[in-house]
């Protein structure tokens, strides 16, 4: 079940969010209703791969009470052994919760490498990726990590650690949210006017990002990519189709992002913020910074920092600690080589960044922004392509290494019946429109601002009727996360 969809829209989350106002004598049944409403959300599209959440929630809640029981013993008698069977637990985690990663990710890819490598005539089964298990594996690890650090307490009772796992506002998409800053929500929320109408205001906006954004750019992207890997393009339309792509990321991944919050908001929760206009960033180190902050936080907090990170004496281990994260950022994201180049290639652009101190620099501010943004797109290709040849091959049609030519019938095509949504996307990706937003709403005109005030609802609401009616229509409403 999608946010962008007609039976969510109109049928799922309007009656759990009137049933959880109906509960609002009972954070309990409040917290019981999301639970079980989150796990008929997940059901609904992958049923098959339900008993495997609750595993997820079963185990990891009685790791995290088992973590608790160590830590607190560590603590009592320091030379105990307690602090081994701590780590220990911790591992077996780690093992339990990345297996299953490893098996519906990552088995097949390796059967298919070793059946090239080897020459072999290997069975390689088909096993159907479950939606978002990367997100909610690594919310369940983040969980037991958080209470072996001490910065949360054990929850026991599993339904409360269930709602944190599998809660379906950022259940299949993110954000990855941190148990540490969610614990105390679950228990003592509130629910508040403003929250809720805050909530509703960010949810239409993430709809028309995704409905009226991100899904036309898909059209471009699609149709181009698809072309290239038949036939040749010319120089223009691989532009076309690569910085399609790159809008079309940007807001169904903000827009998901953008929605999850909202409905977070709705029900009392608030989350972290997930981007932060990456596309004005001056260098590729920023624009991590900005993309996806909360995988970006994830990976410091969990695997760069207990590594050492930059405040080792020895440079070779910084370098290899960095080489690290970005390799697993890499396969994170999918089962390819591609993705593992994408993330060397963000590794290499970021060290070199560091070694020359980019970030400290402040002159040449637009061209550092417009070679961050060409960096970016180059990277989006190979992120976008099924394999390192198809990639390989797109990227020299975007130089005219092909010998292919310069212009199109096709591309001018795509230009007369597009330039409106890449206009639009383009200004939407900056701060364009949130400062003219503030501004309006801060003028120091009382008039103006009371009048703003008056119409944005209404606005937003047009906007909300237009994103059903093309959901209605059955316009191209691709789901970008299947490898996630």
């Amino acid at each position: 079940m999608l946010f962008s969809s007609v039976i969510f829209l109109f049928y799922f989350f309007p009656i759990v969010l009137i049933l959880y106002y109906l509960l609002s004598f009972s954070r309990l049944a409040q917290n019981m209703l999301l639970f079980f409403a989150s796990l008929f959300f997940y059901a609904w599209g992958e049923l098959r791969y339900i008993l495997l959440l609750l595993a997820s929630i079963l185990a990891n809640t009685l790791f995290g009470y088992l973590v608790e029981i160590f830590r607190k013993k560590e603590e009592e008698d320091k030379n105990s052994d307690y602090k081994k069977w701590k780590q220990i637990t911790l591992v077996f985690m780690c093992l339990f919760n990345l297996s299953f990663l490893f098996y519906y990710k990552y088995f097949t890819f390796v059967l298919k490498n070793i059946s090239q490598f080897w020459d072999t005539d290997l069975v390689i089964p088909q096993i159907i990726l479950p939606l978002g298990i990367s997100f909610f594996t690594f919310q369940a690890i983040s969980y037991v990590v958080d209470v072996a650090r001490g910065d949360a307490p054990a929850q026991k009772n599993p339904f409360y650690v269930g709602l944190y796992i599998a809660f379906f506002p950022q259940l299949i998409a993110g954000p990855i949210v941190r148990y540490n800053s969610i614990a105390e929500q679950i228990k003592s929320r509130r629910s508040t006017w403003d929250k809720l109408s805050v909530g509703c205001c960010r949810f239409v906006i993430g709809l028309a990002k995704k409905t009226l954004i991100a899904n036309q750019m898909a059209i471009v992207a699609d149709h181009i990519y698809r072309l290239n890997n038949a036939t040749e393009v010319s120089v223009a339309l691989a532009w076309i189709g690569s910085i399609a792509y790159t809008l079309q990321i940007y807001f169904d991944f903000s827009a998901y992002s953008d929605m999850a919050i909202g409905l977070g908001l709705m029900f009392g929760f608030k989350f972290e913020e997930n981007f932060n206009y990456p596309y004005i960033s001056k260098s590729v180190t920023e624009f991590w910074r900005r993309w996806h902050i909360s995988l970006t936080t994830w990976f410091k907090d969990y695997v760069y920092f207990p590594l050492g990170g930059s405040r080792v004496e020895n440079k070779d281990i910084m370098i290899r600690n960095m080489l690290v994260v970005w390799v697993l950022t890499g396969v994170w994201h999918g089962a390819e080589w591609t993705f593992w180049m994408w993330g060397l290639l963000n590794f290499a652009v970021i060290f070199l960044e560091r070694l020359f101190e980019v970030d400290k620099k402040s002159h040449n501010i637009f061209l550092r922004r417009v070679f961050t943004l060409f960096l970016v797109n180059l990277g989006w290709v190979l992120f976008r392509s099924e394999n390192l040849l198809l990639a390989g091959n797109y990227i020299s049609n975007m130089f005219g290494l092909n010998q292919n030519q310069l212009y199109s019938a096709e591309a001018g095509v795509f230009l007369r019946e597009y330039w409106i949504y890449f206009i639009v996307a383009i200004l939407f990706s900056t701060p364009i429109a949130r400062n003219m937003n503030q501004h309006l709403f801060y003028h120091p005109s009382k008039v103006i601002t009371k009048l703003v005030s008056m119409c944005y609802p209404f606005v937003l609401l047009i906007i909300f009727f237009v994103c059903v009616s093309f959901l209605v229509k059955g316009s191209y409403n691709p789901f970008i996360y299947f490898n996630f």
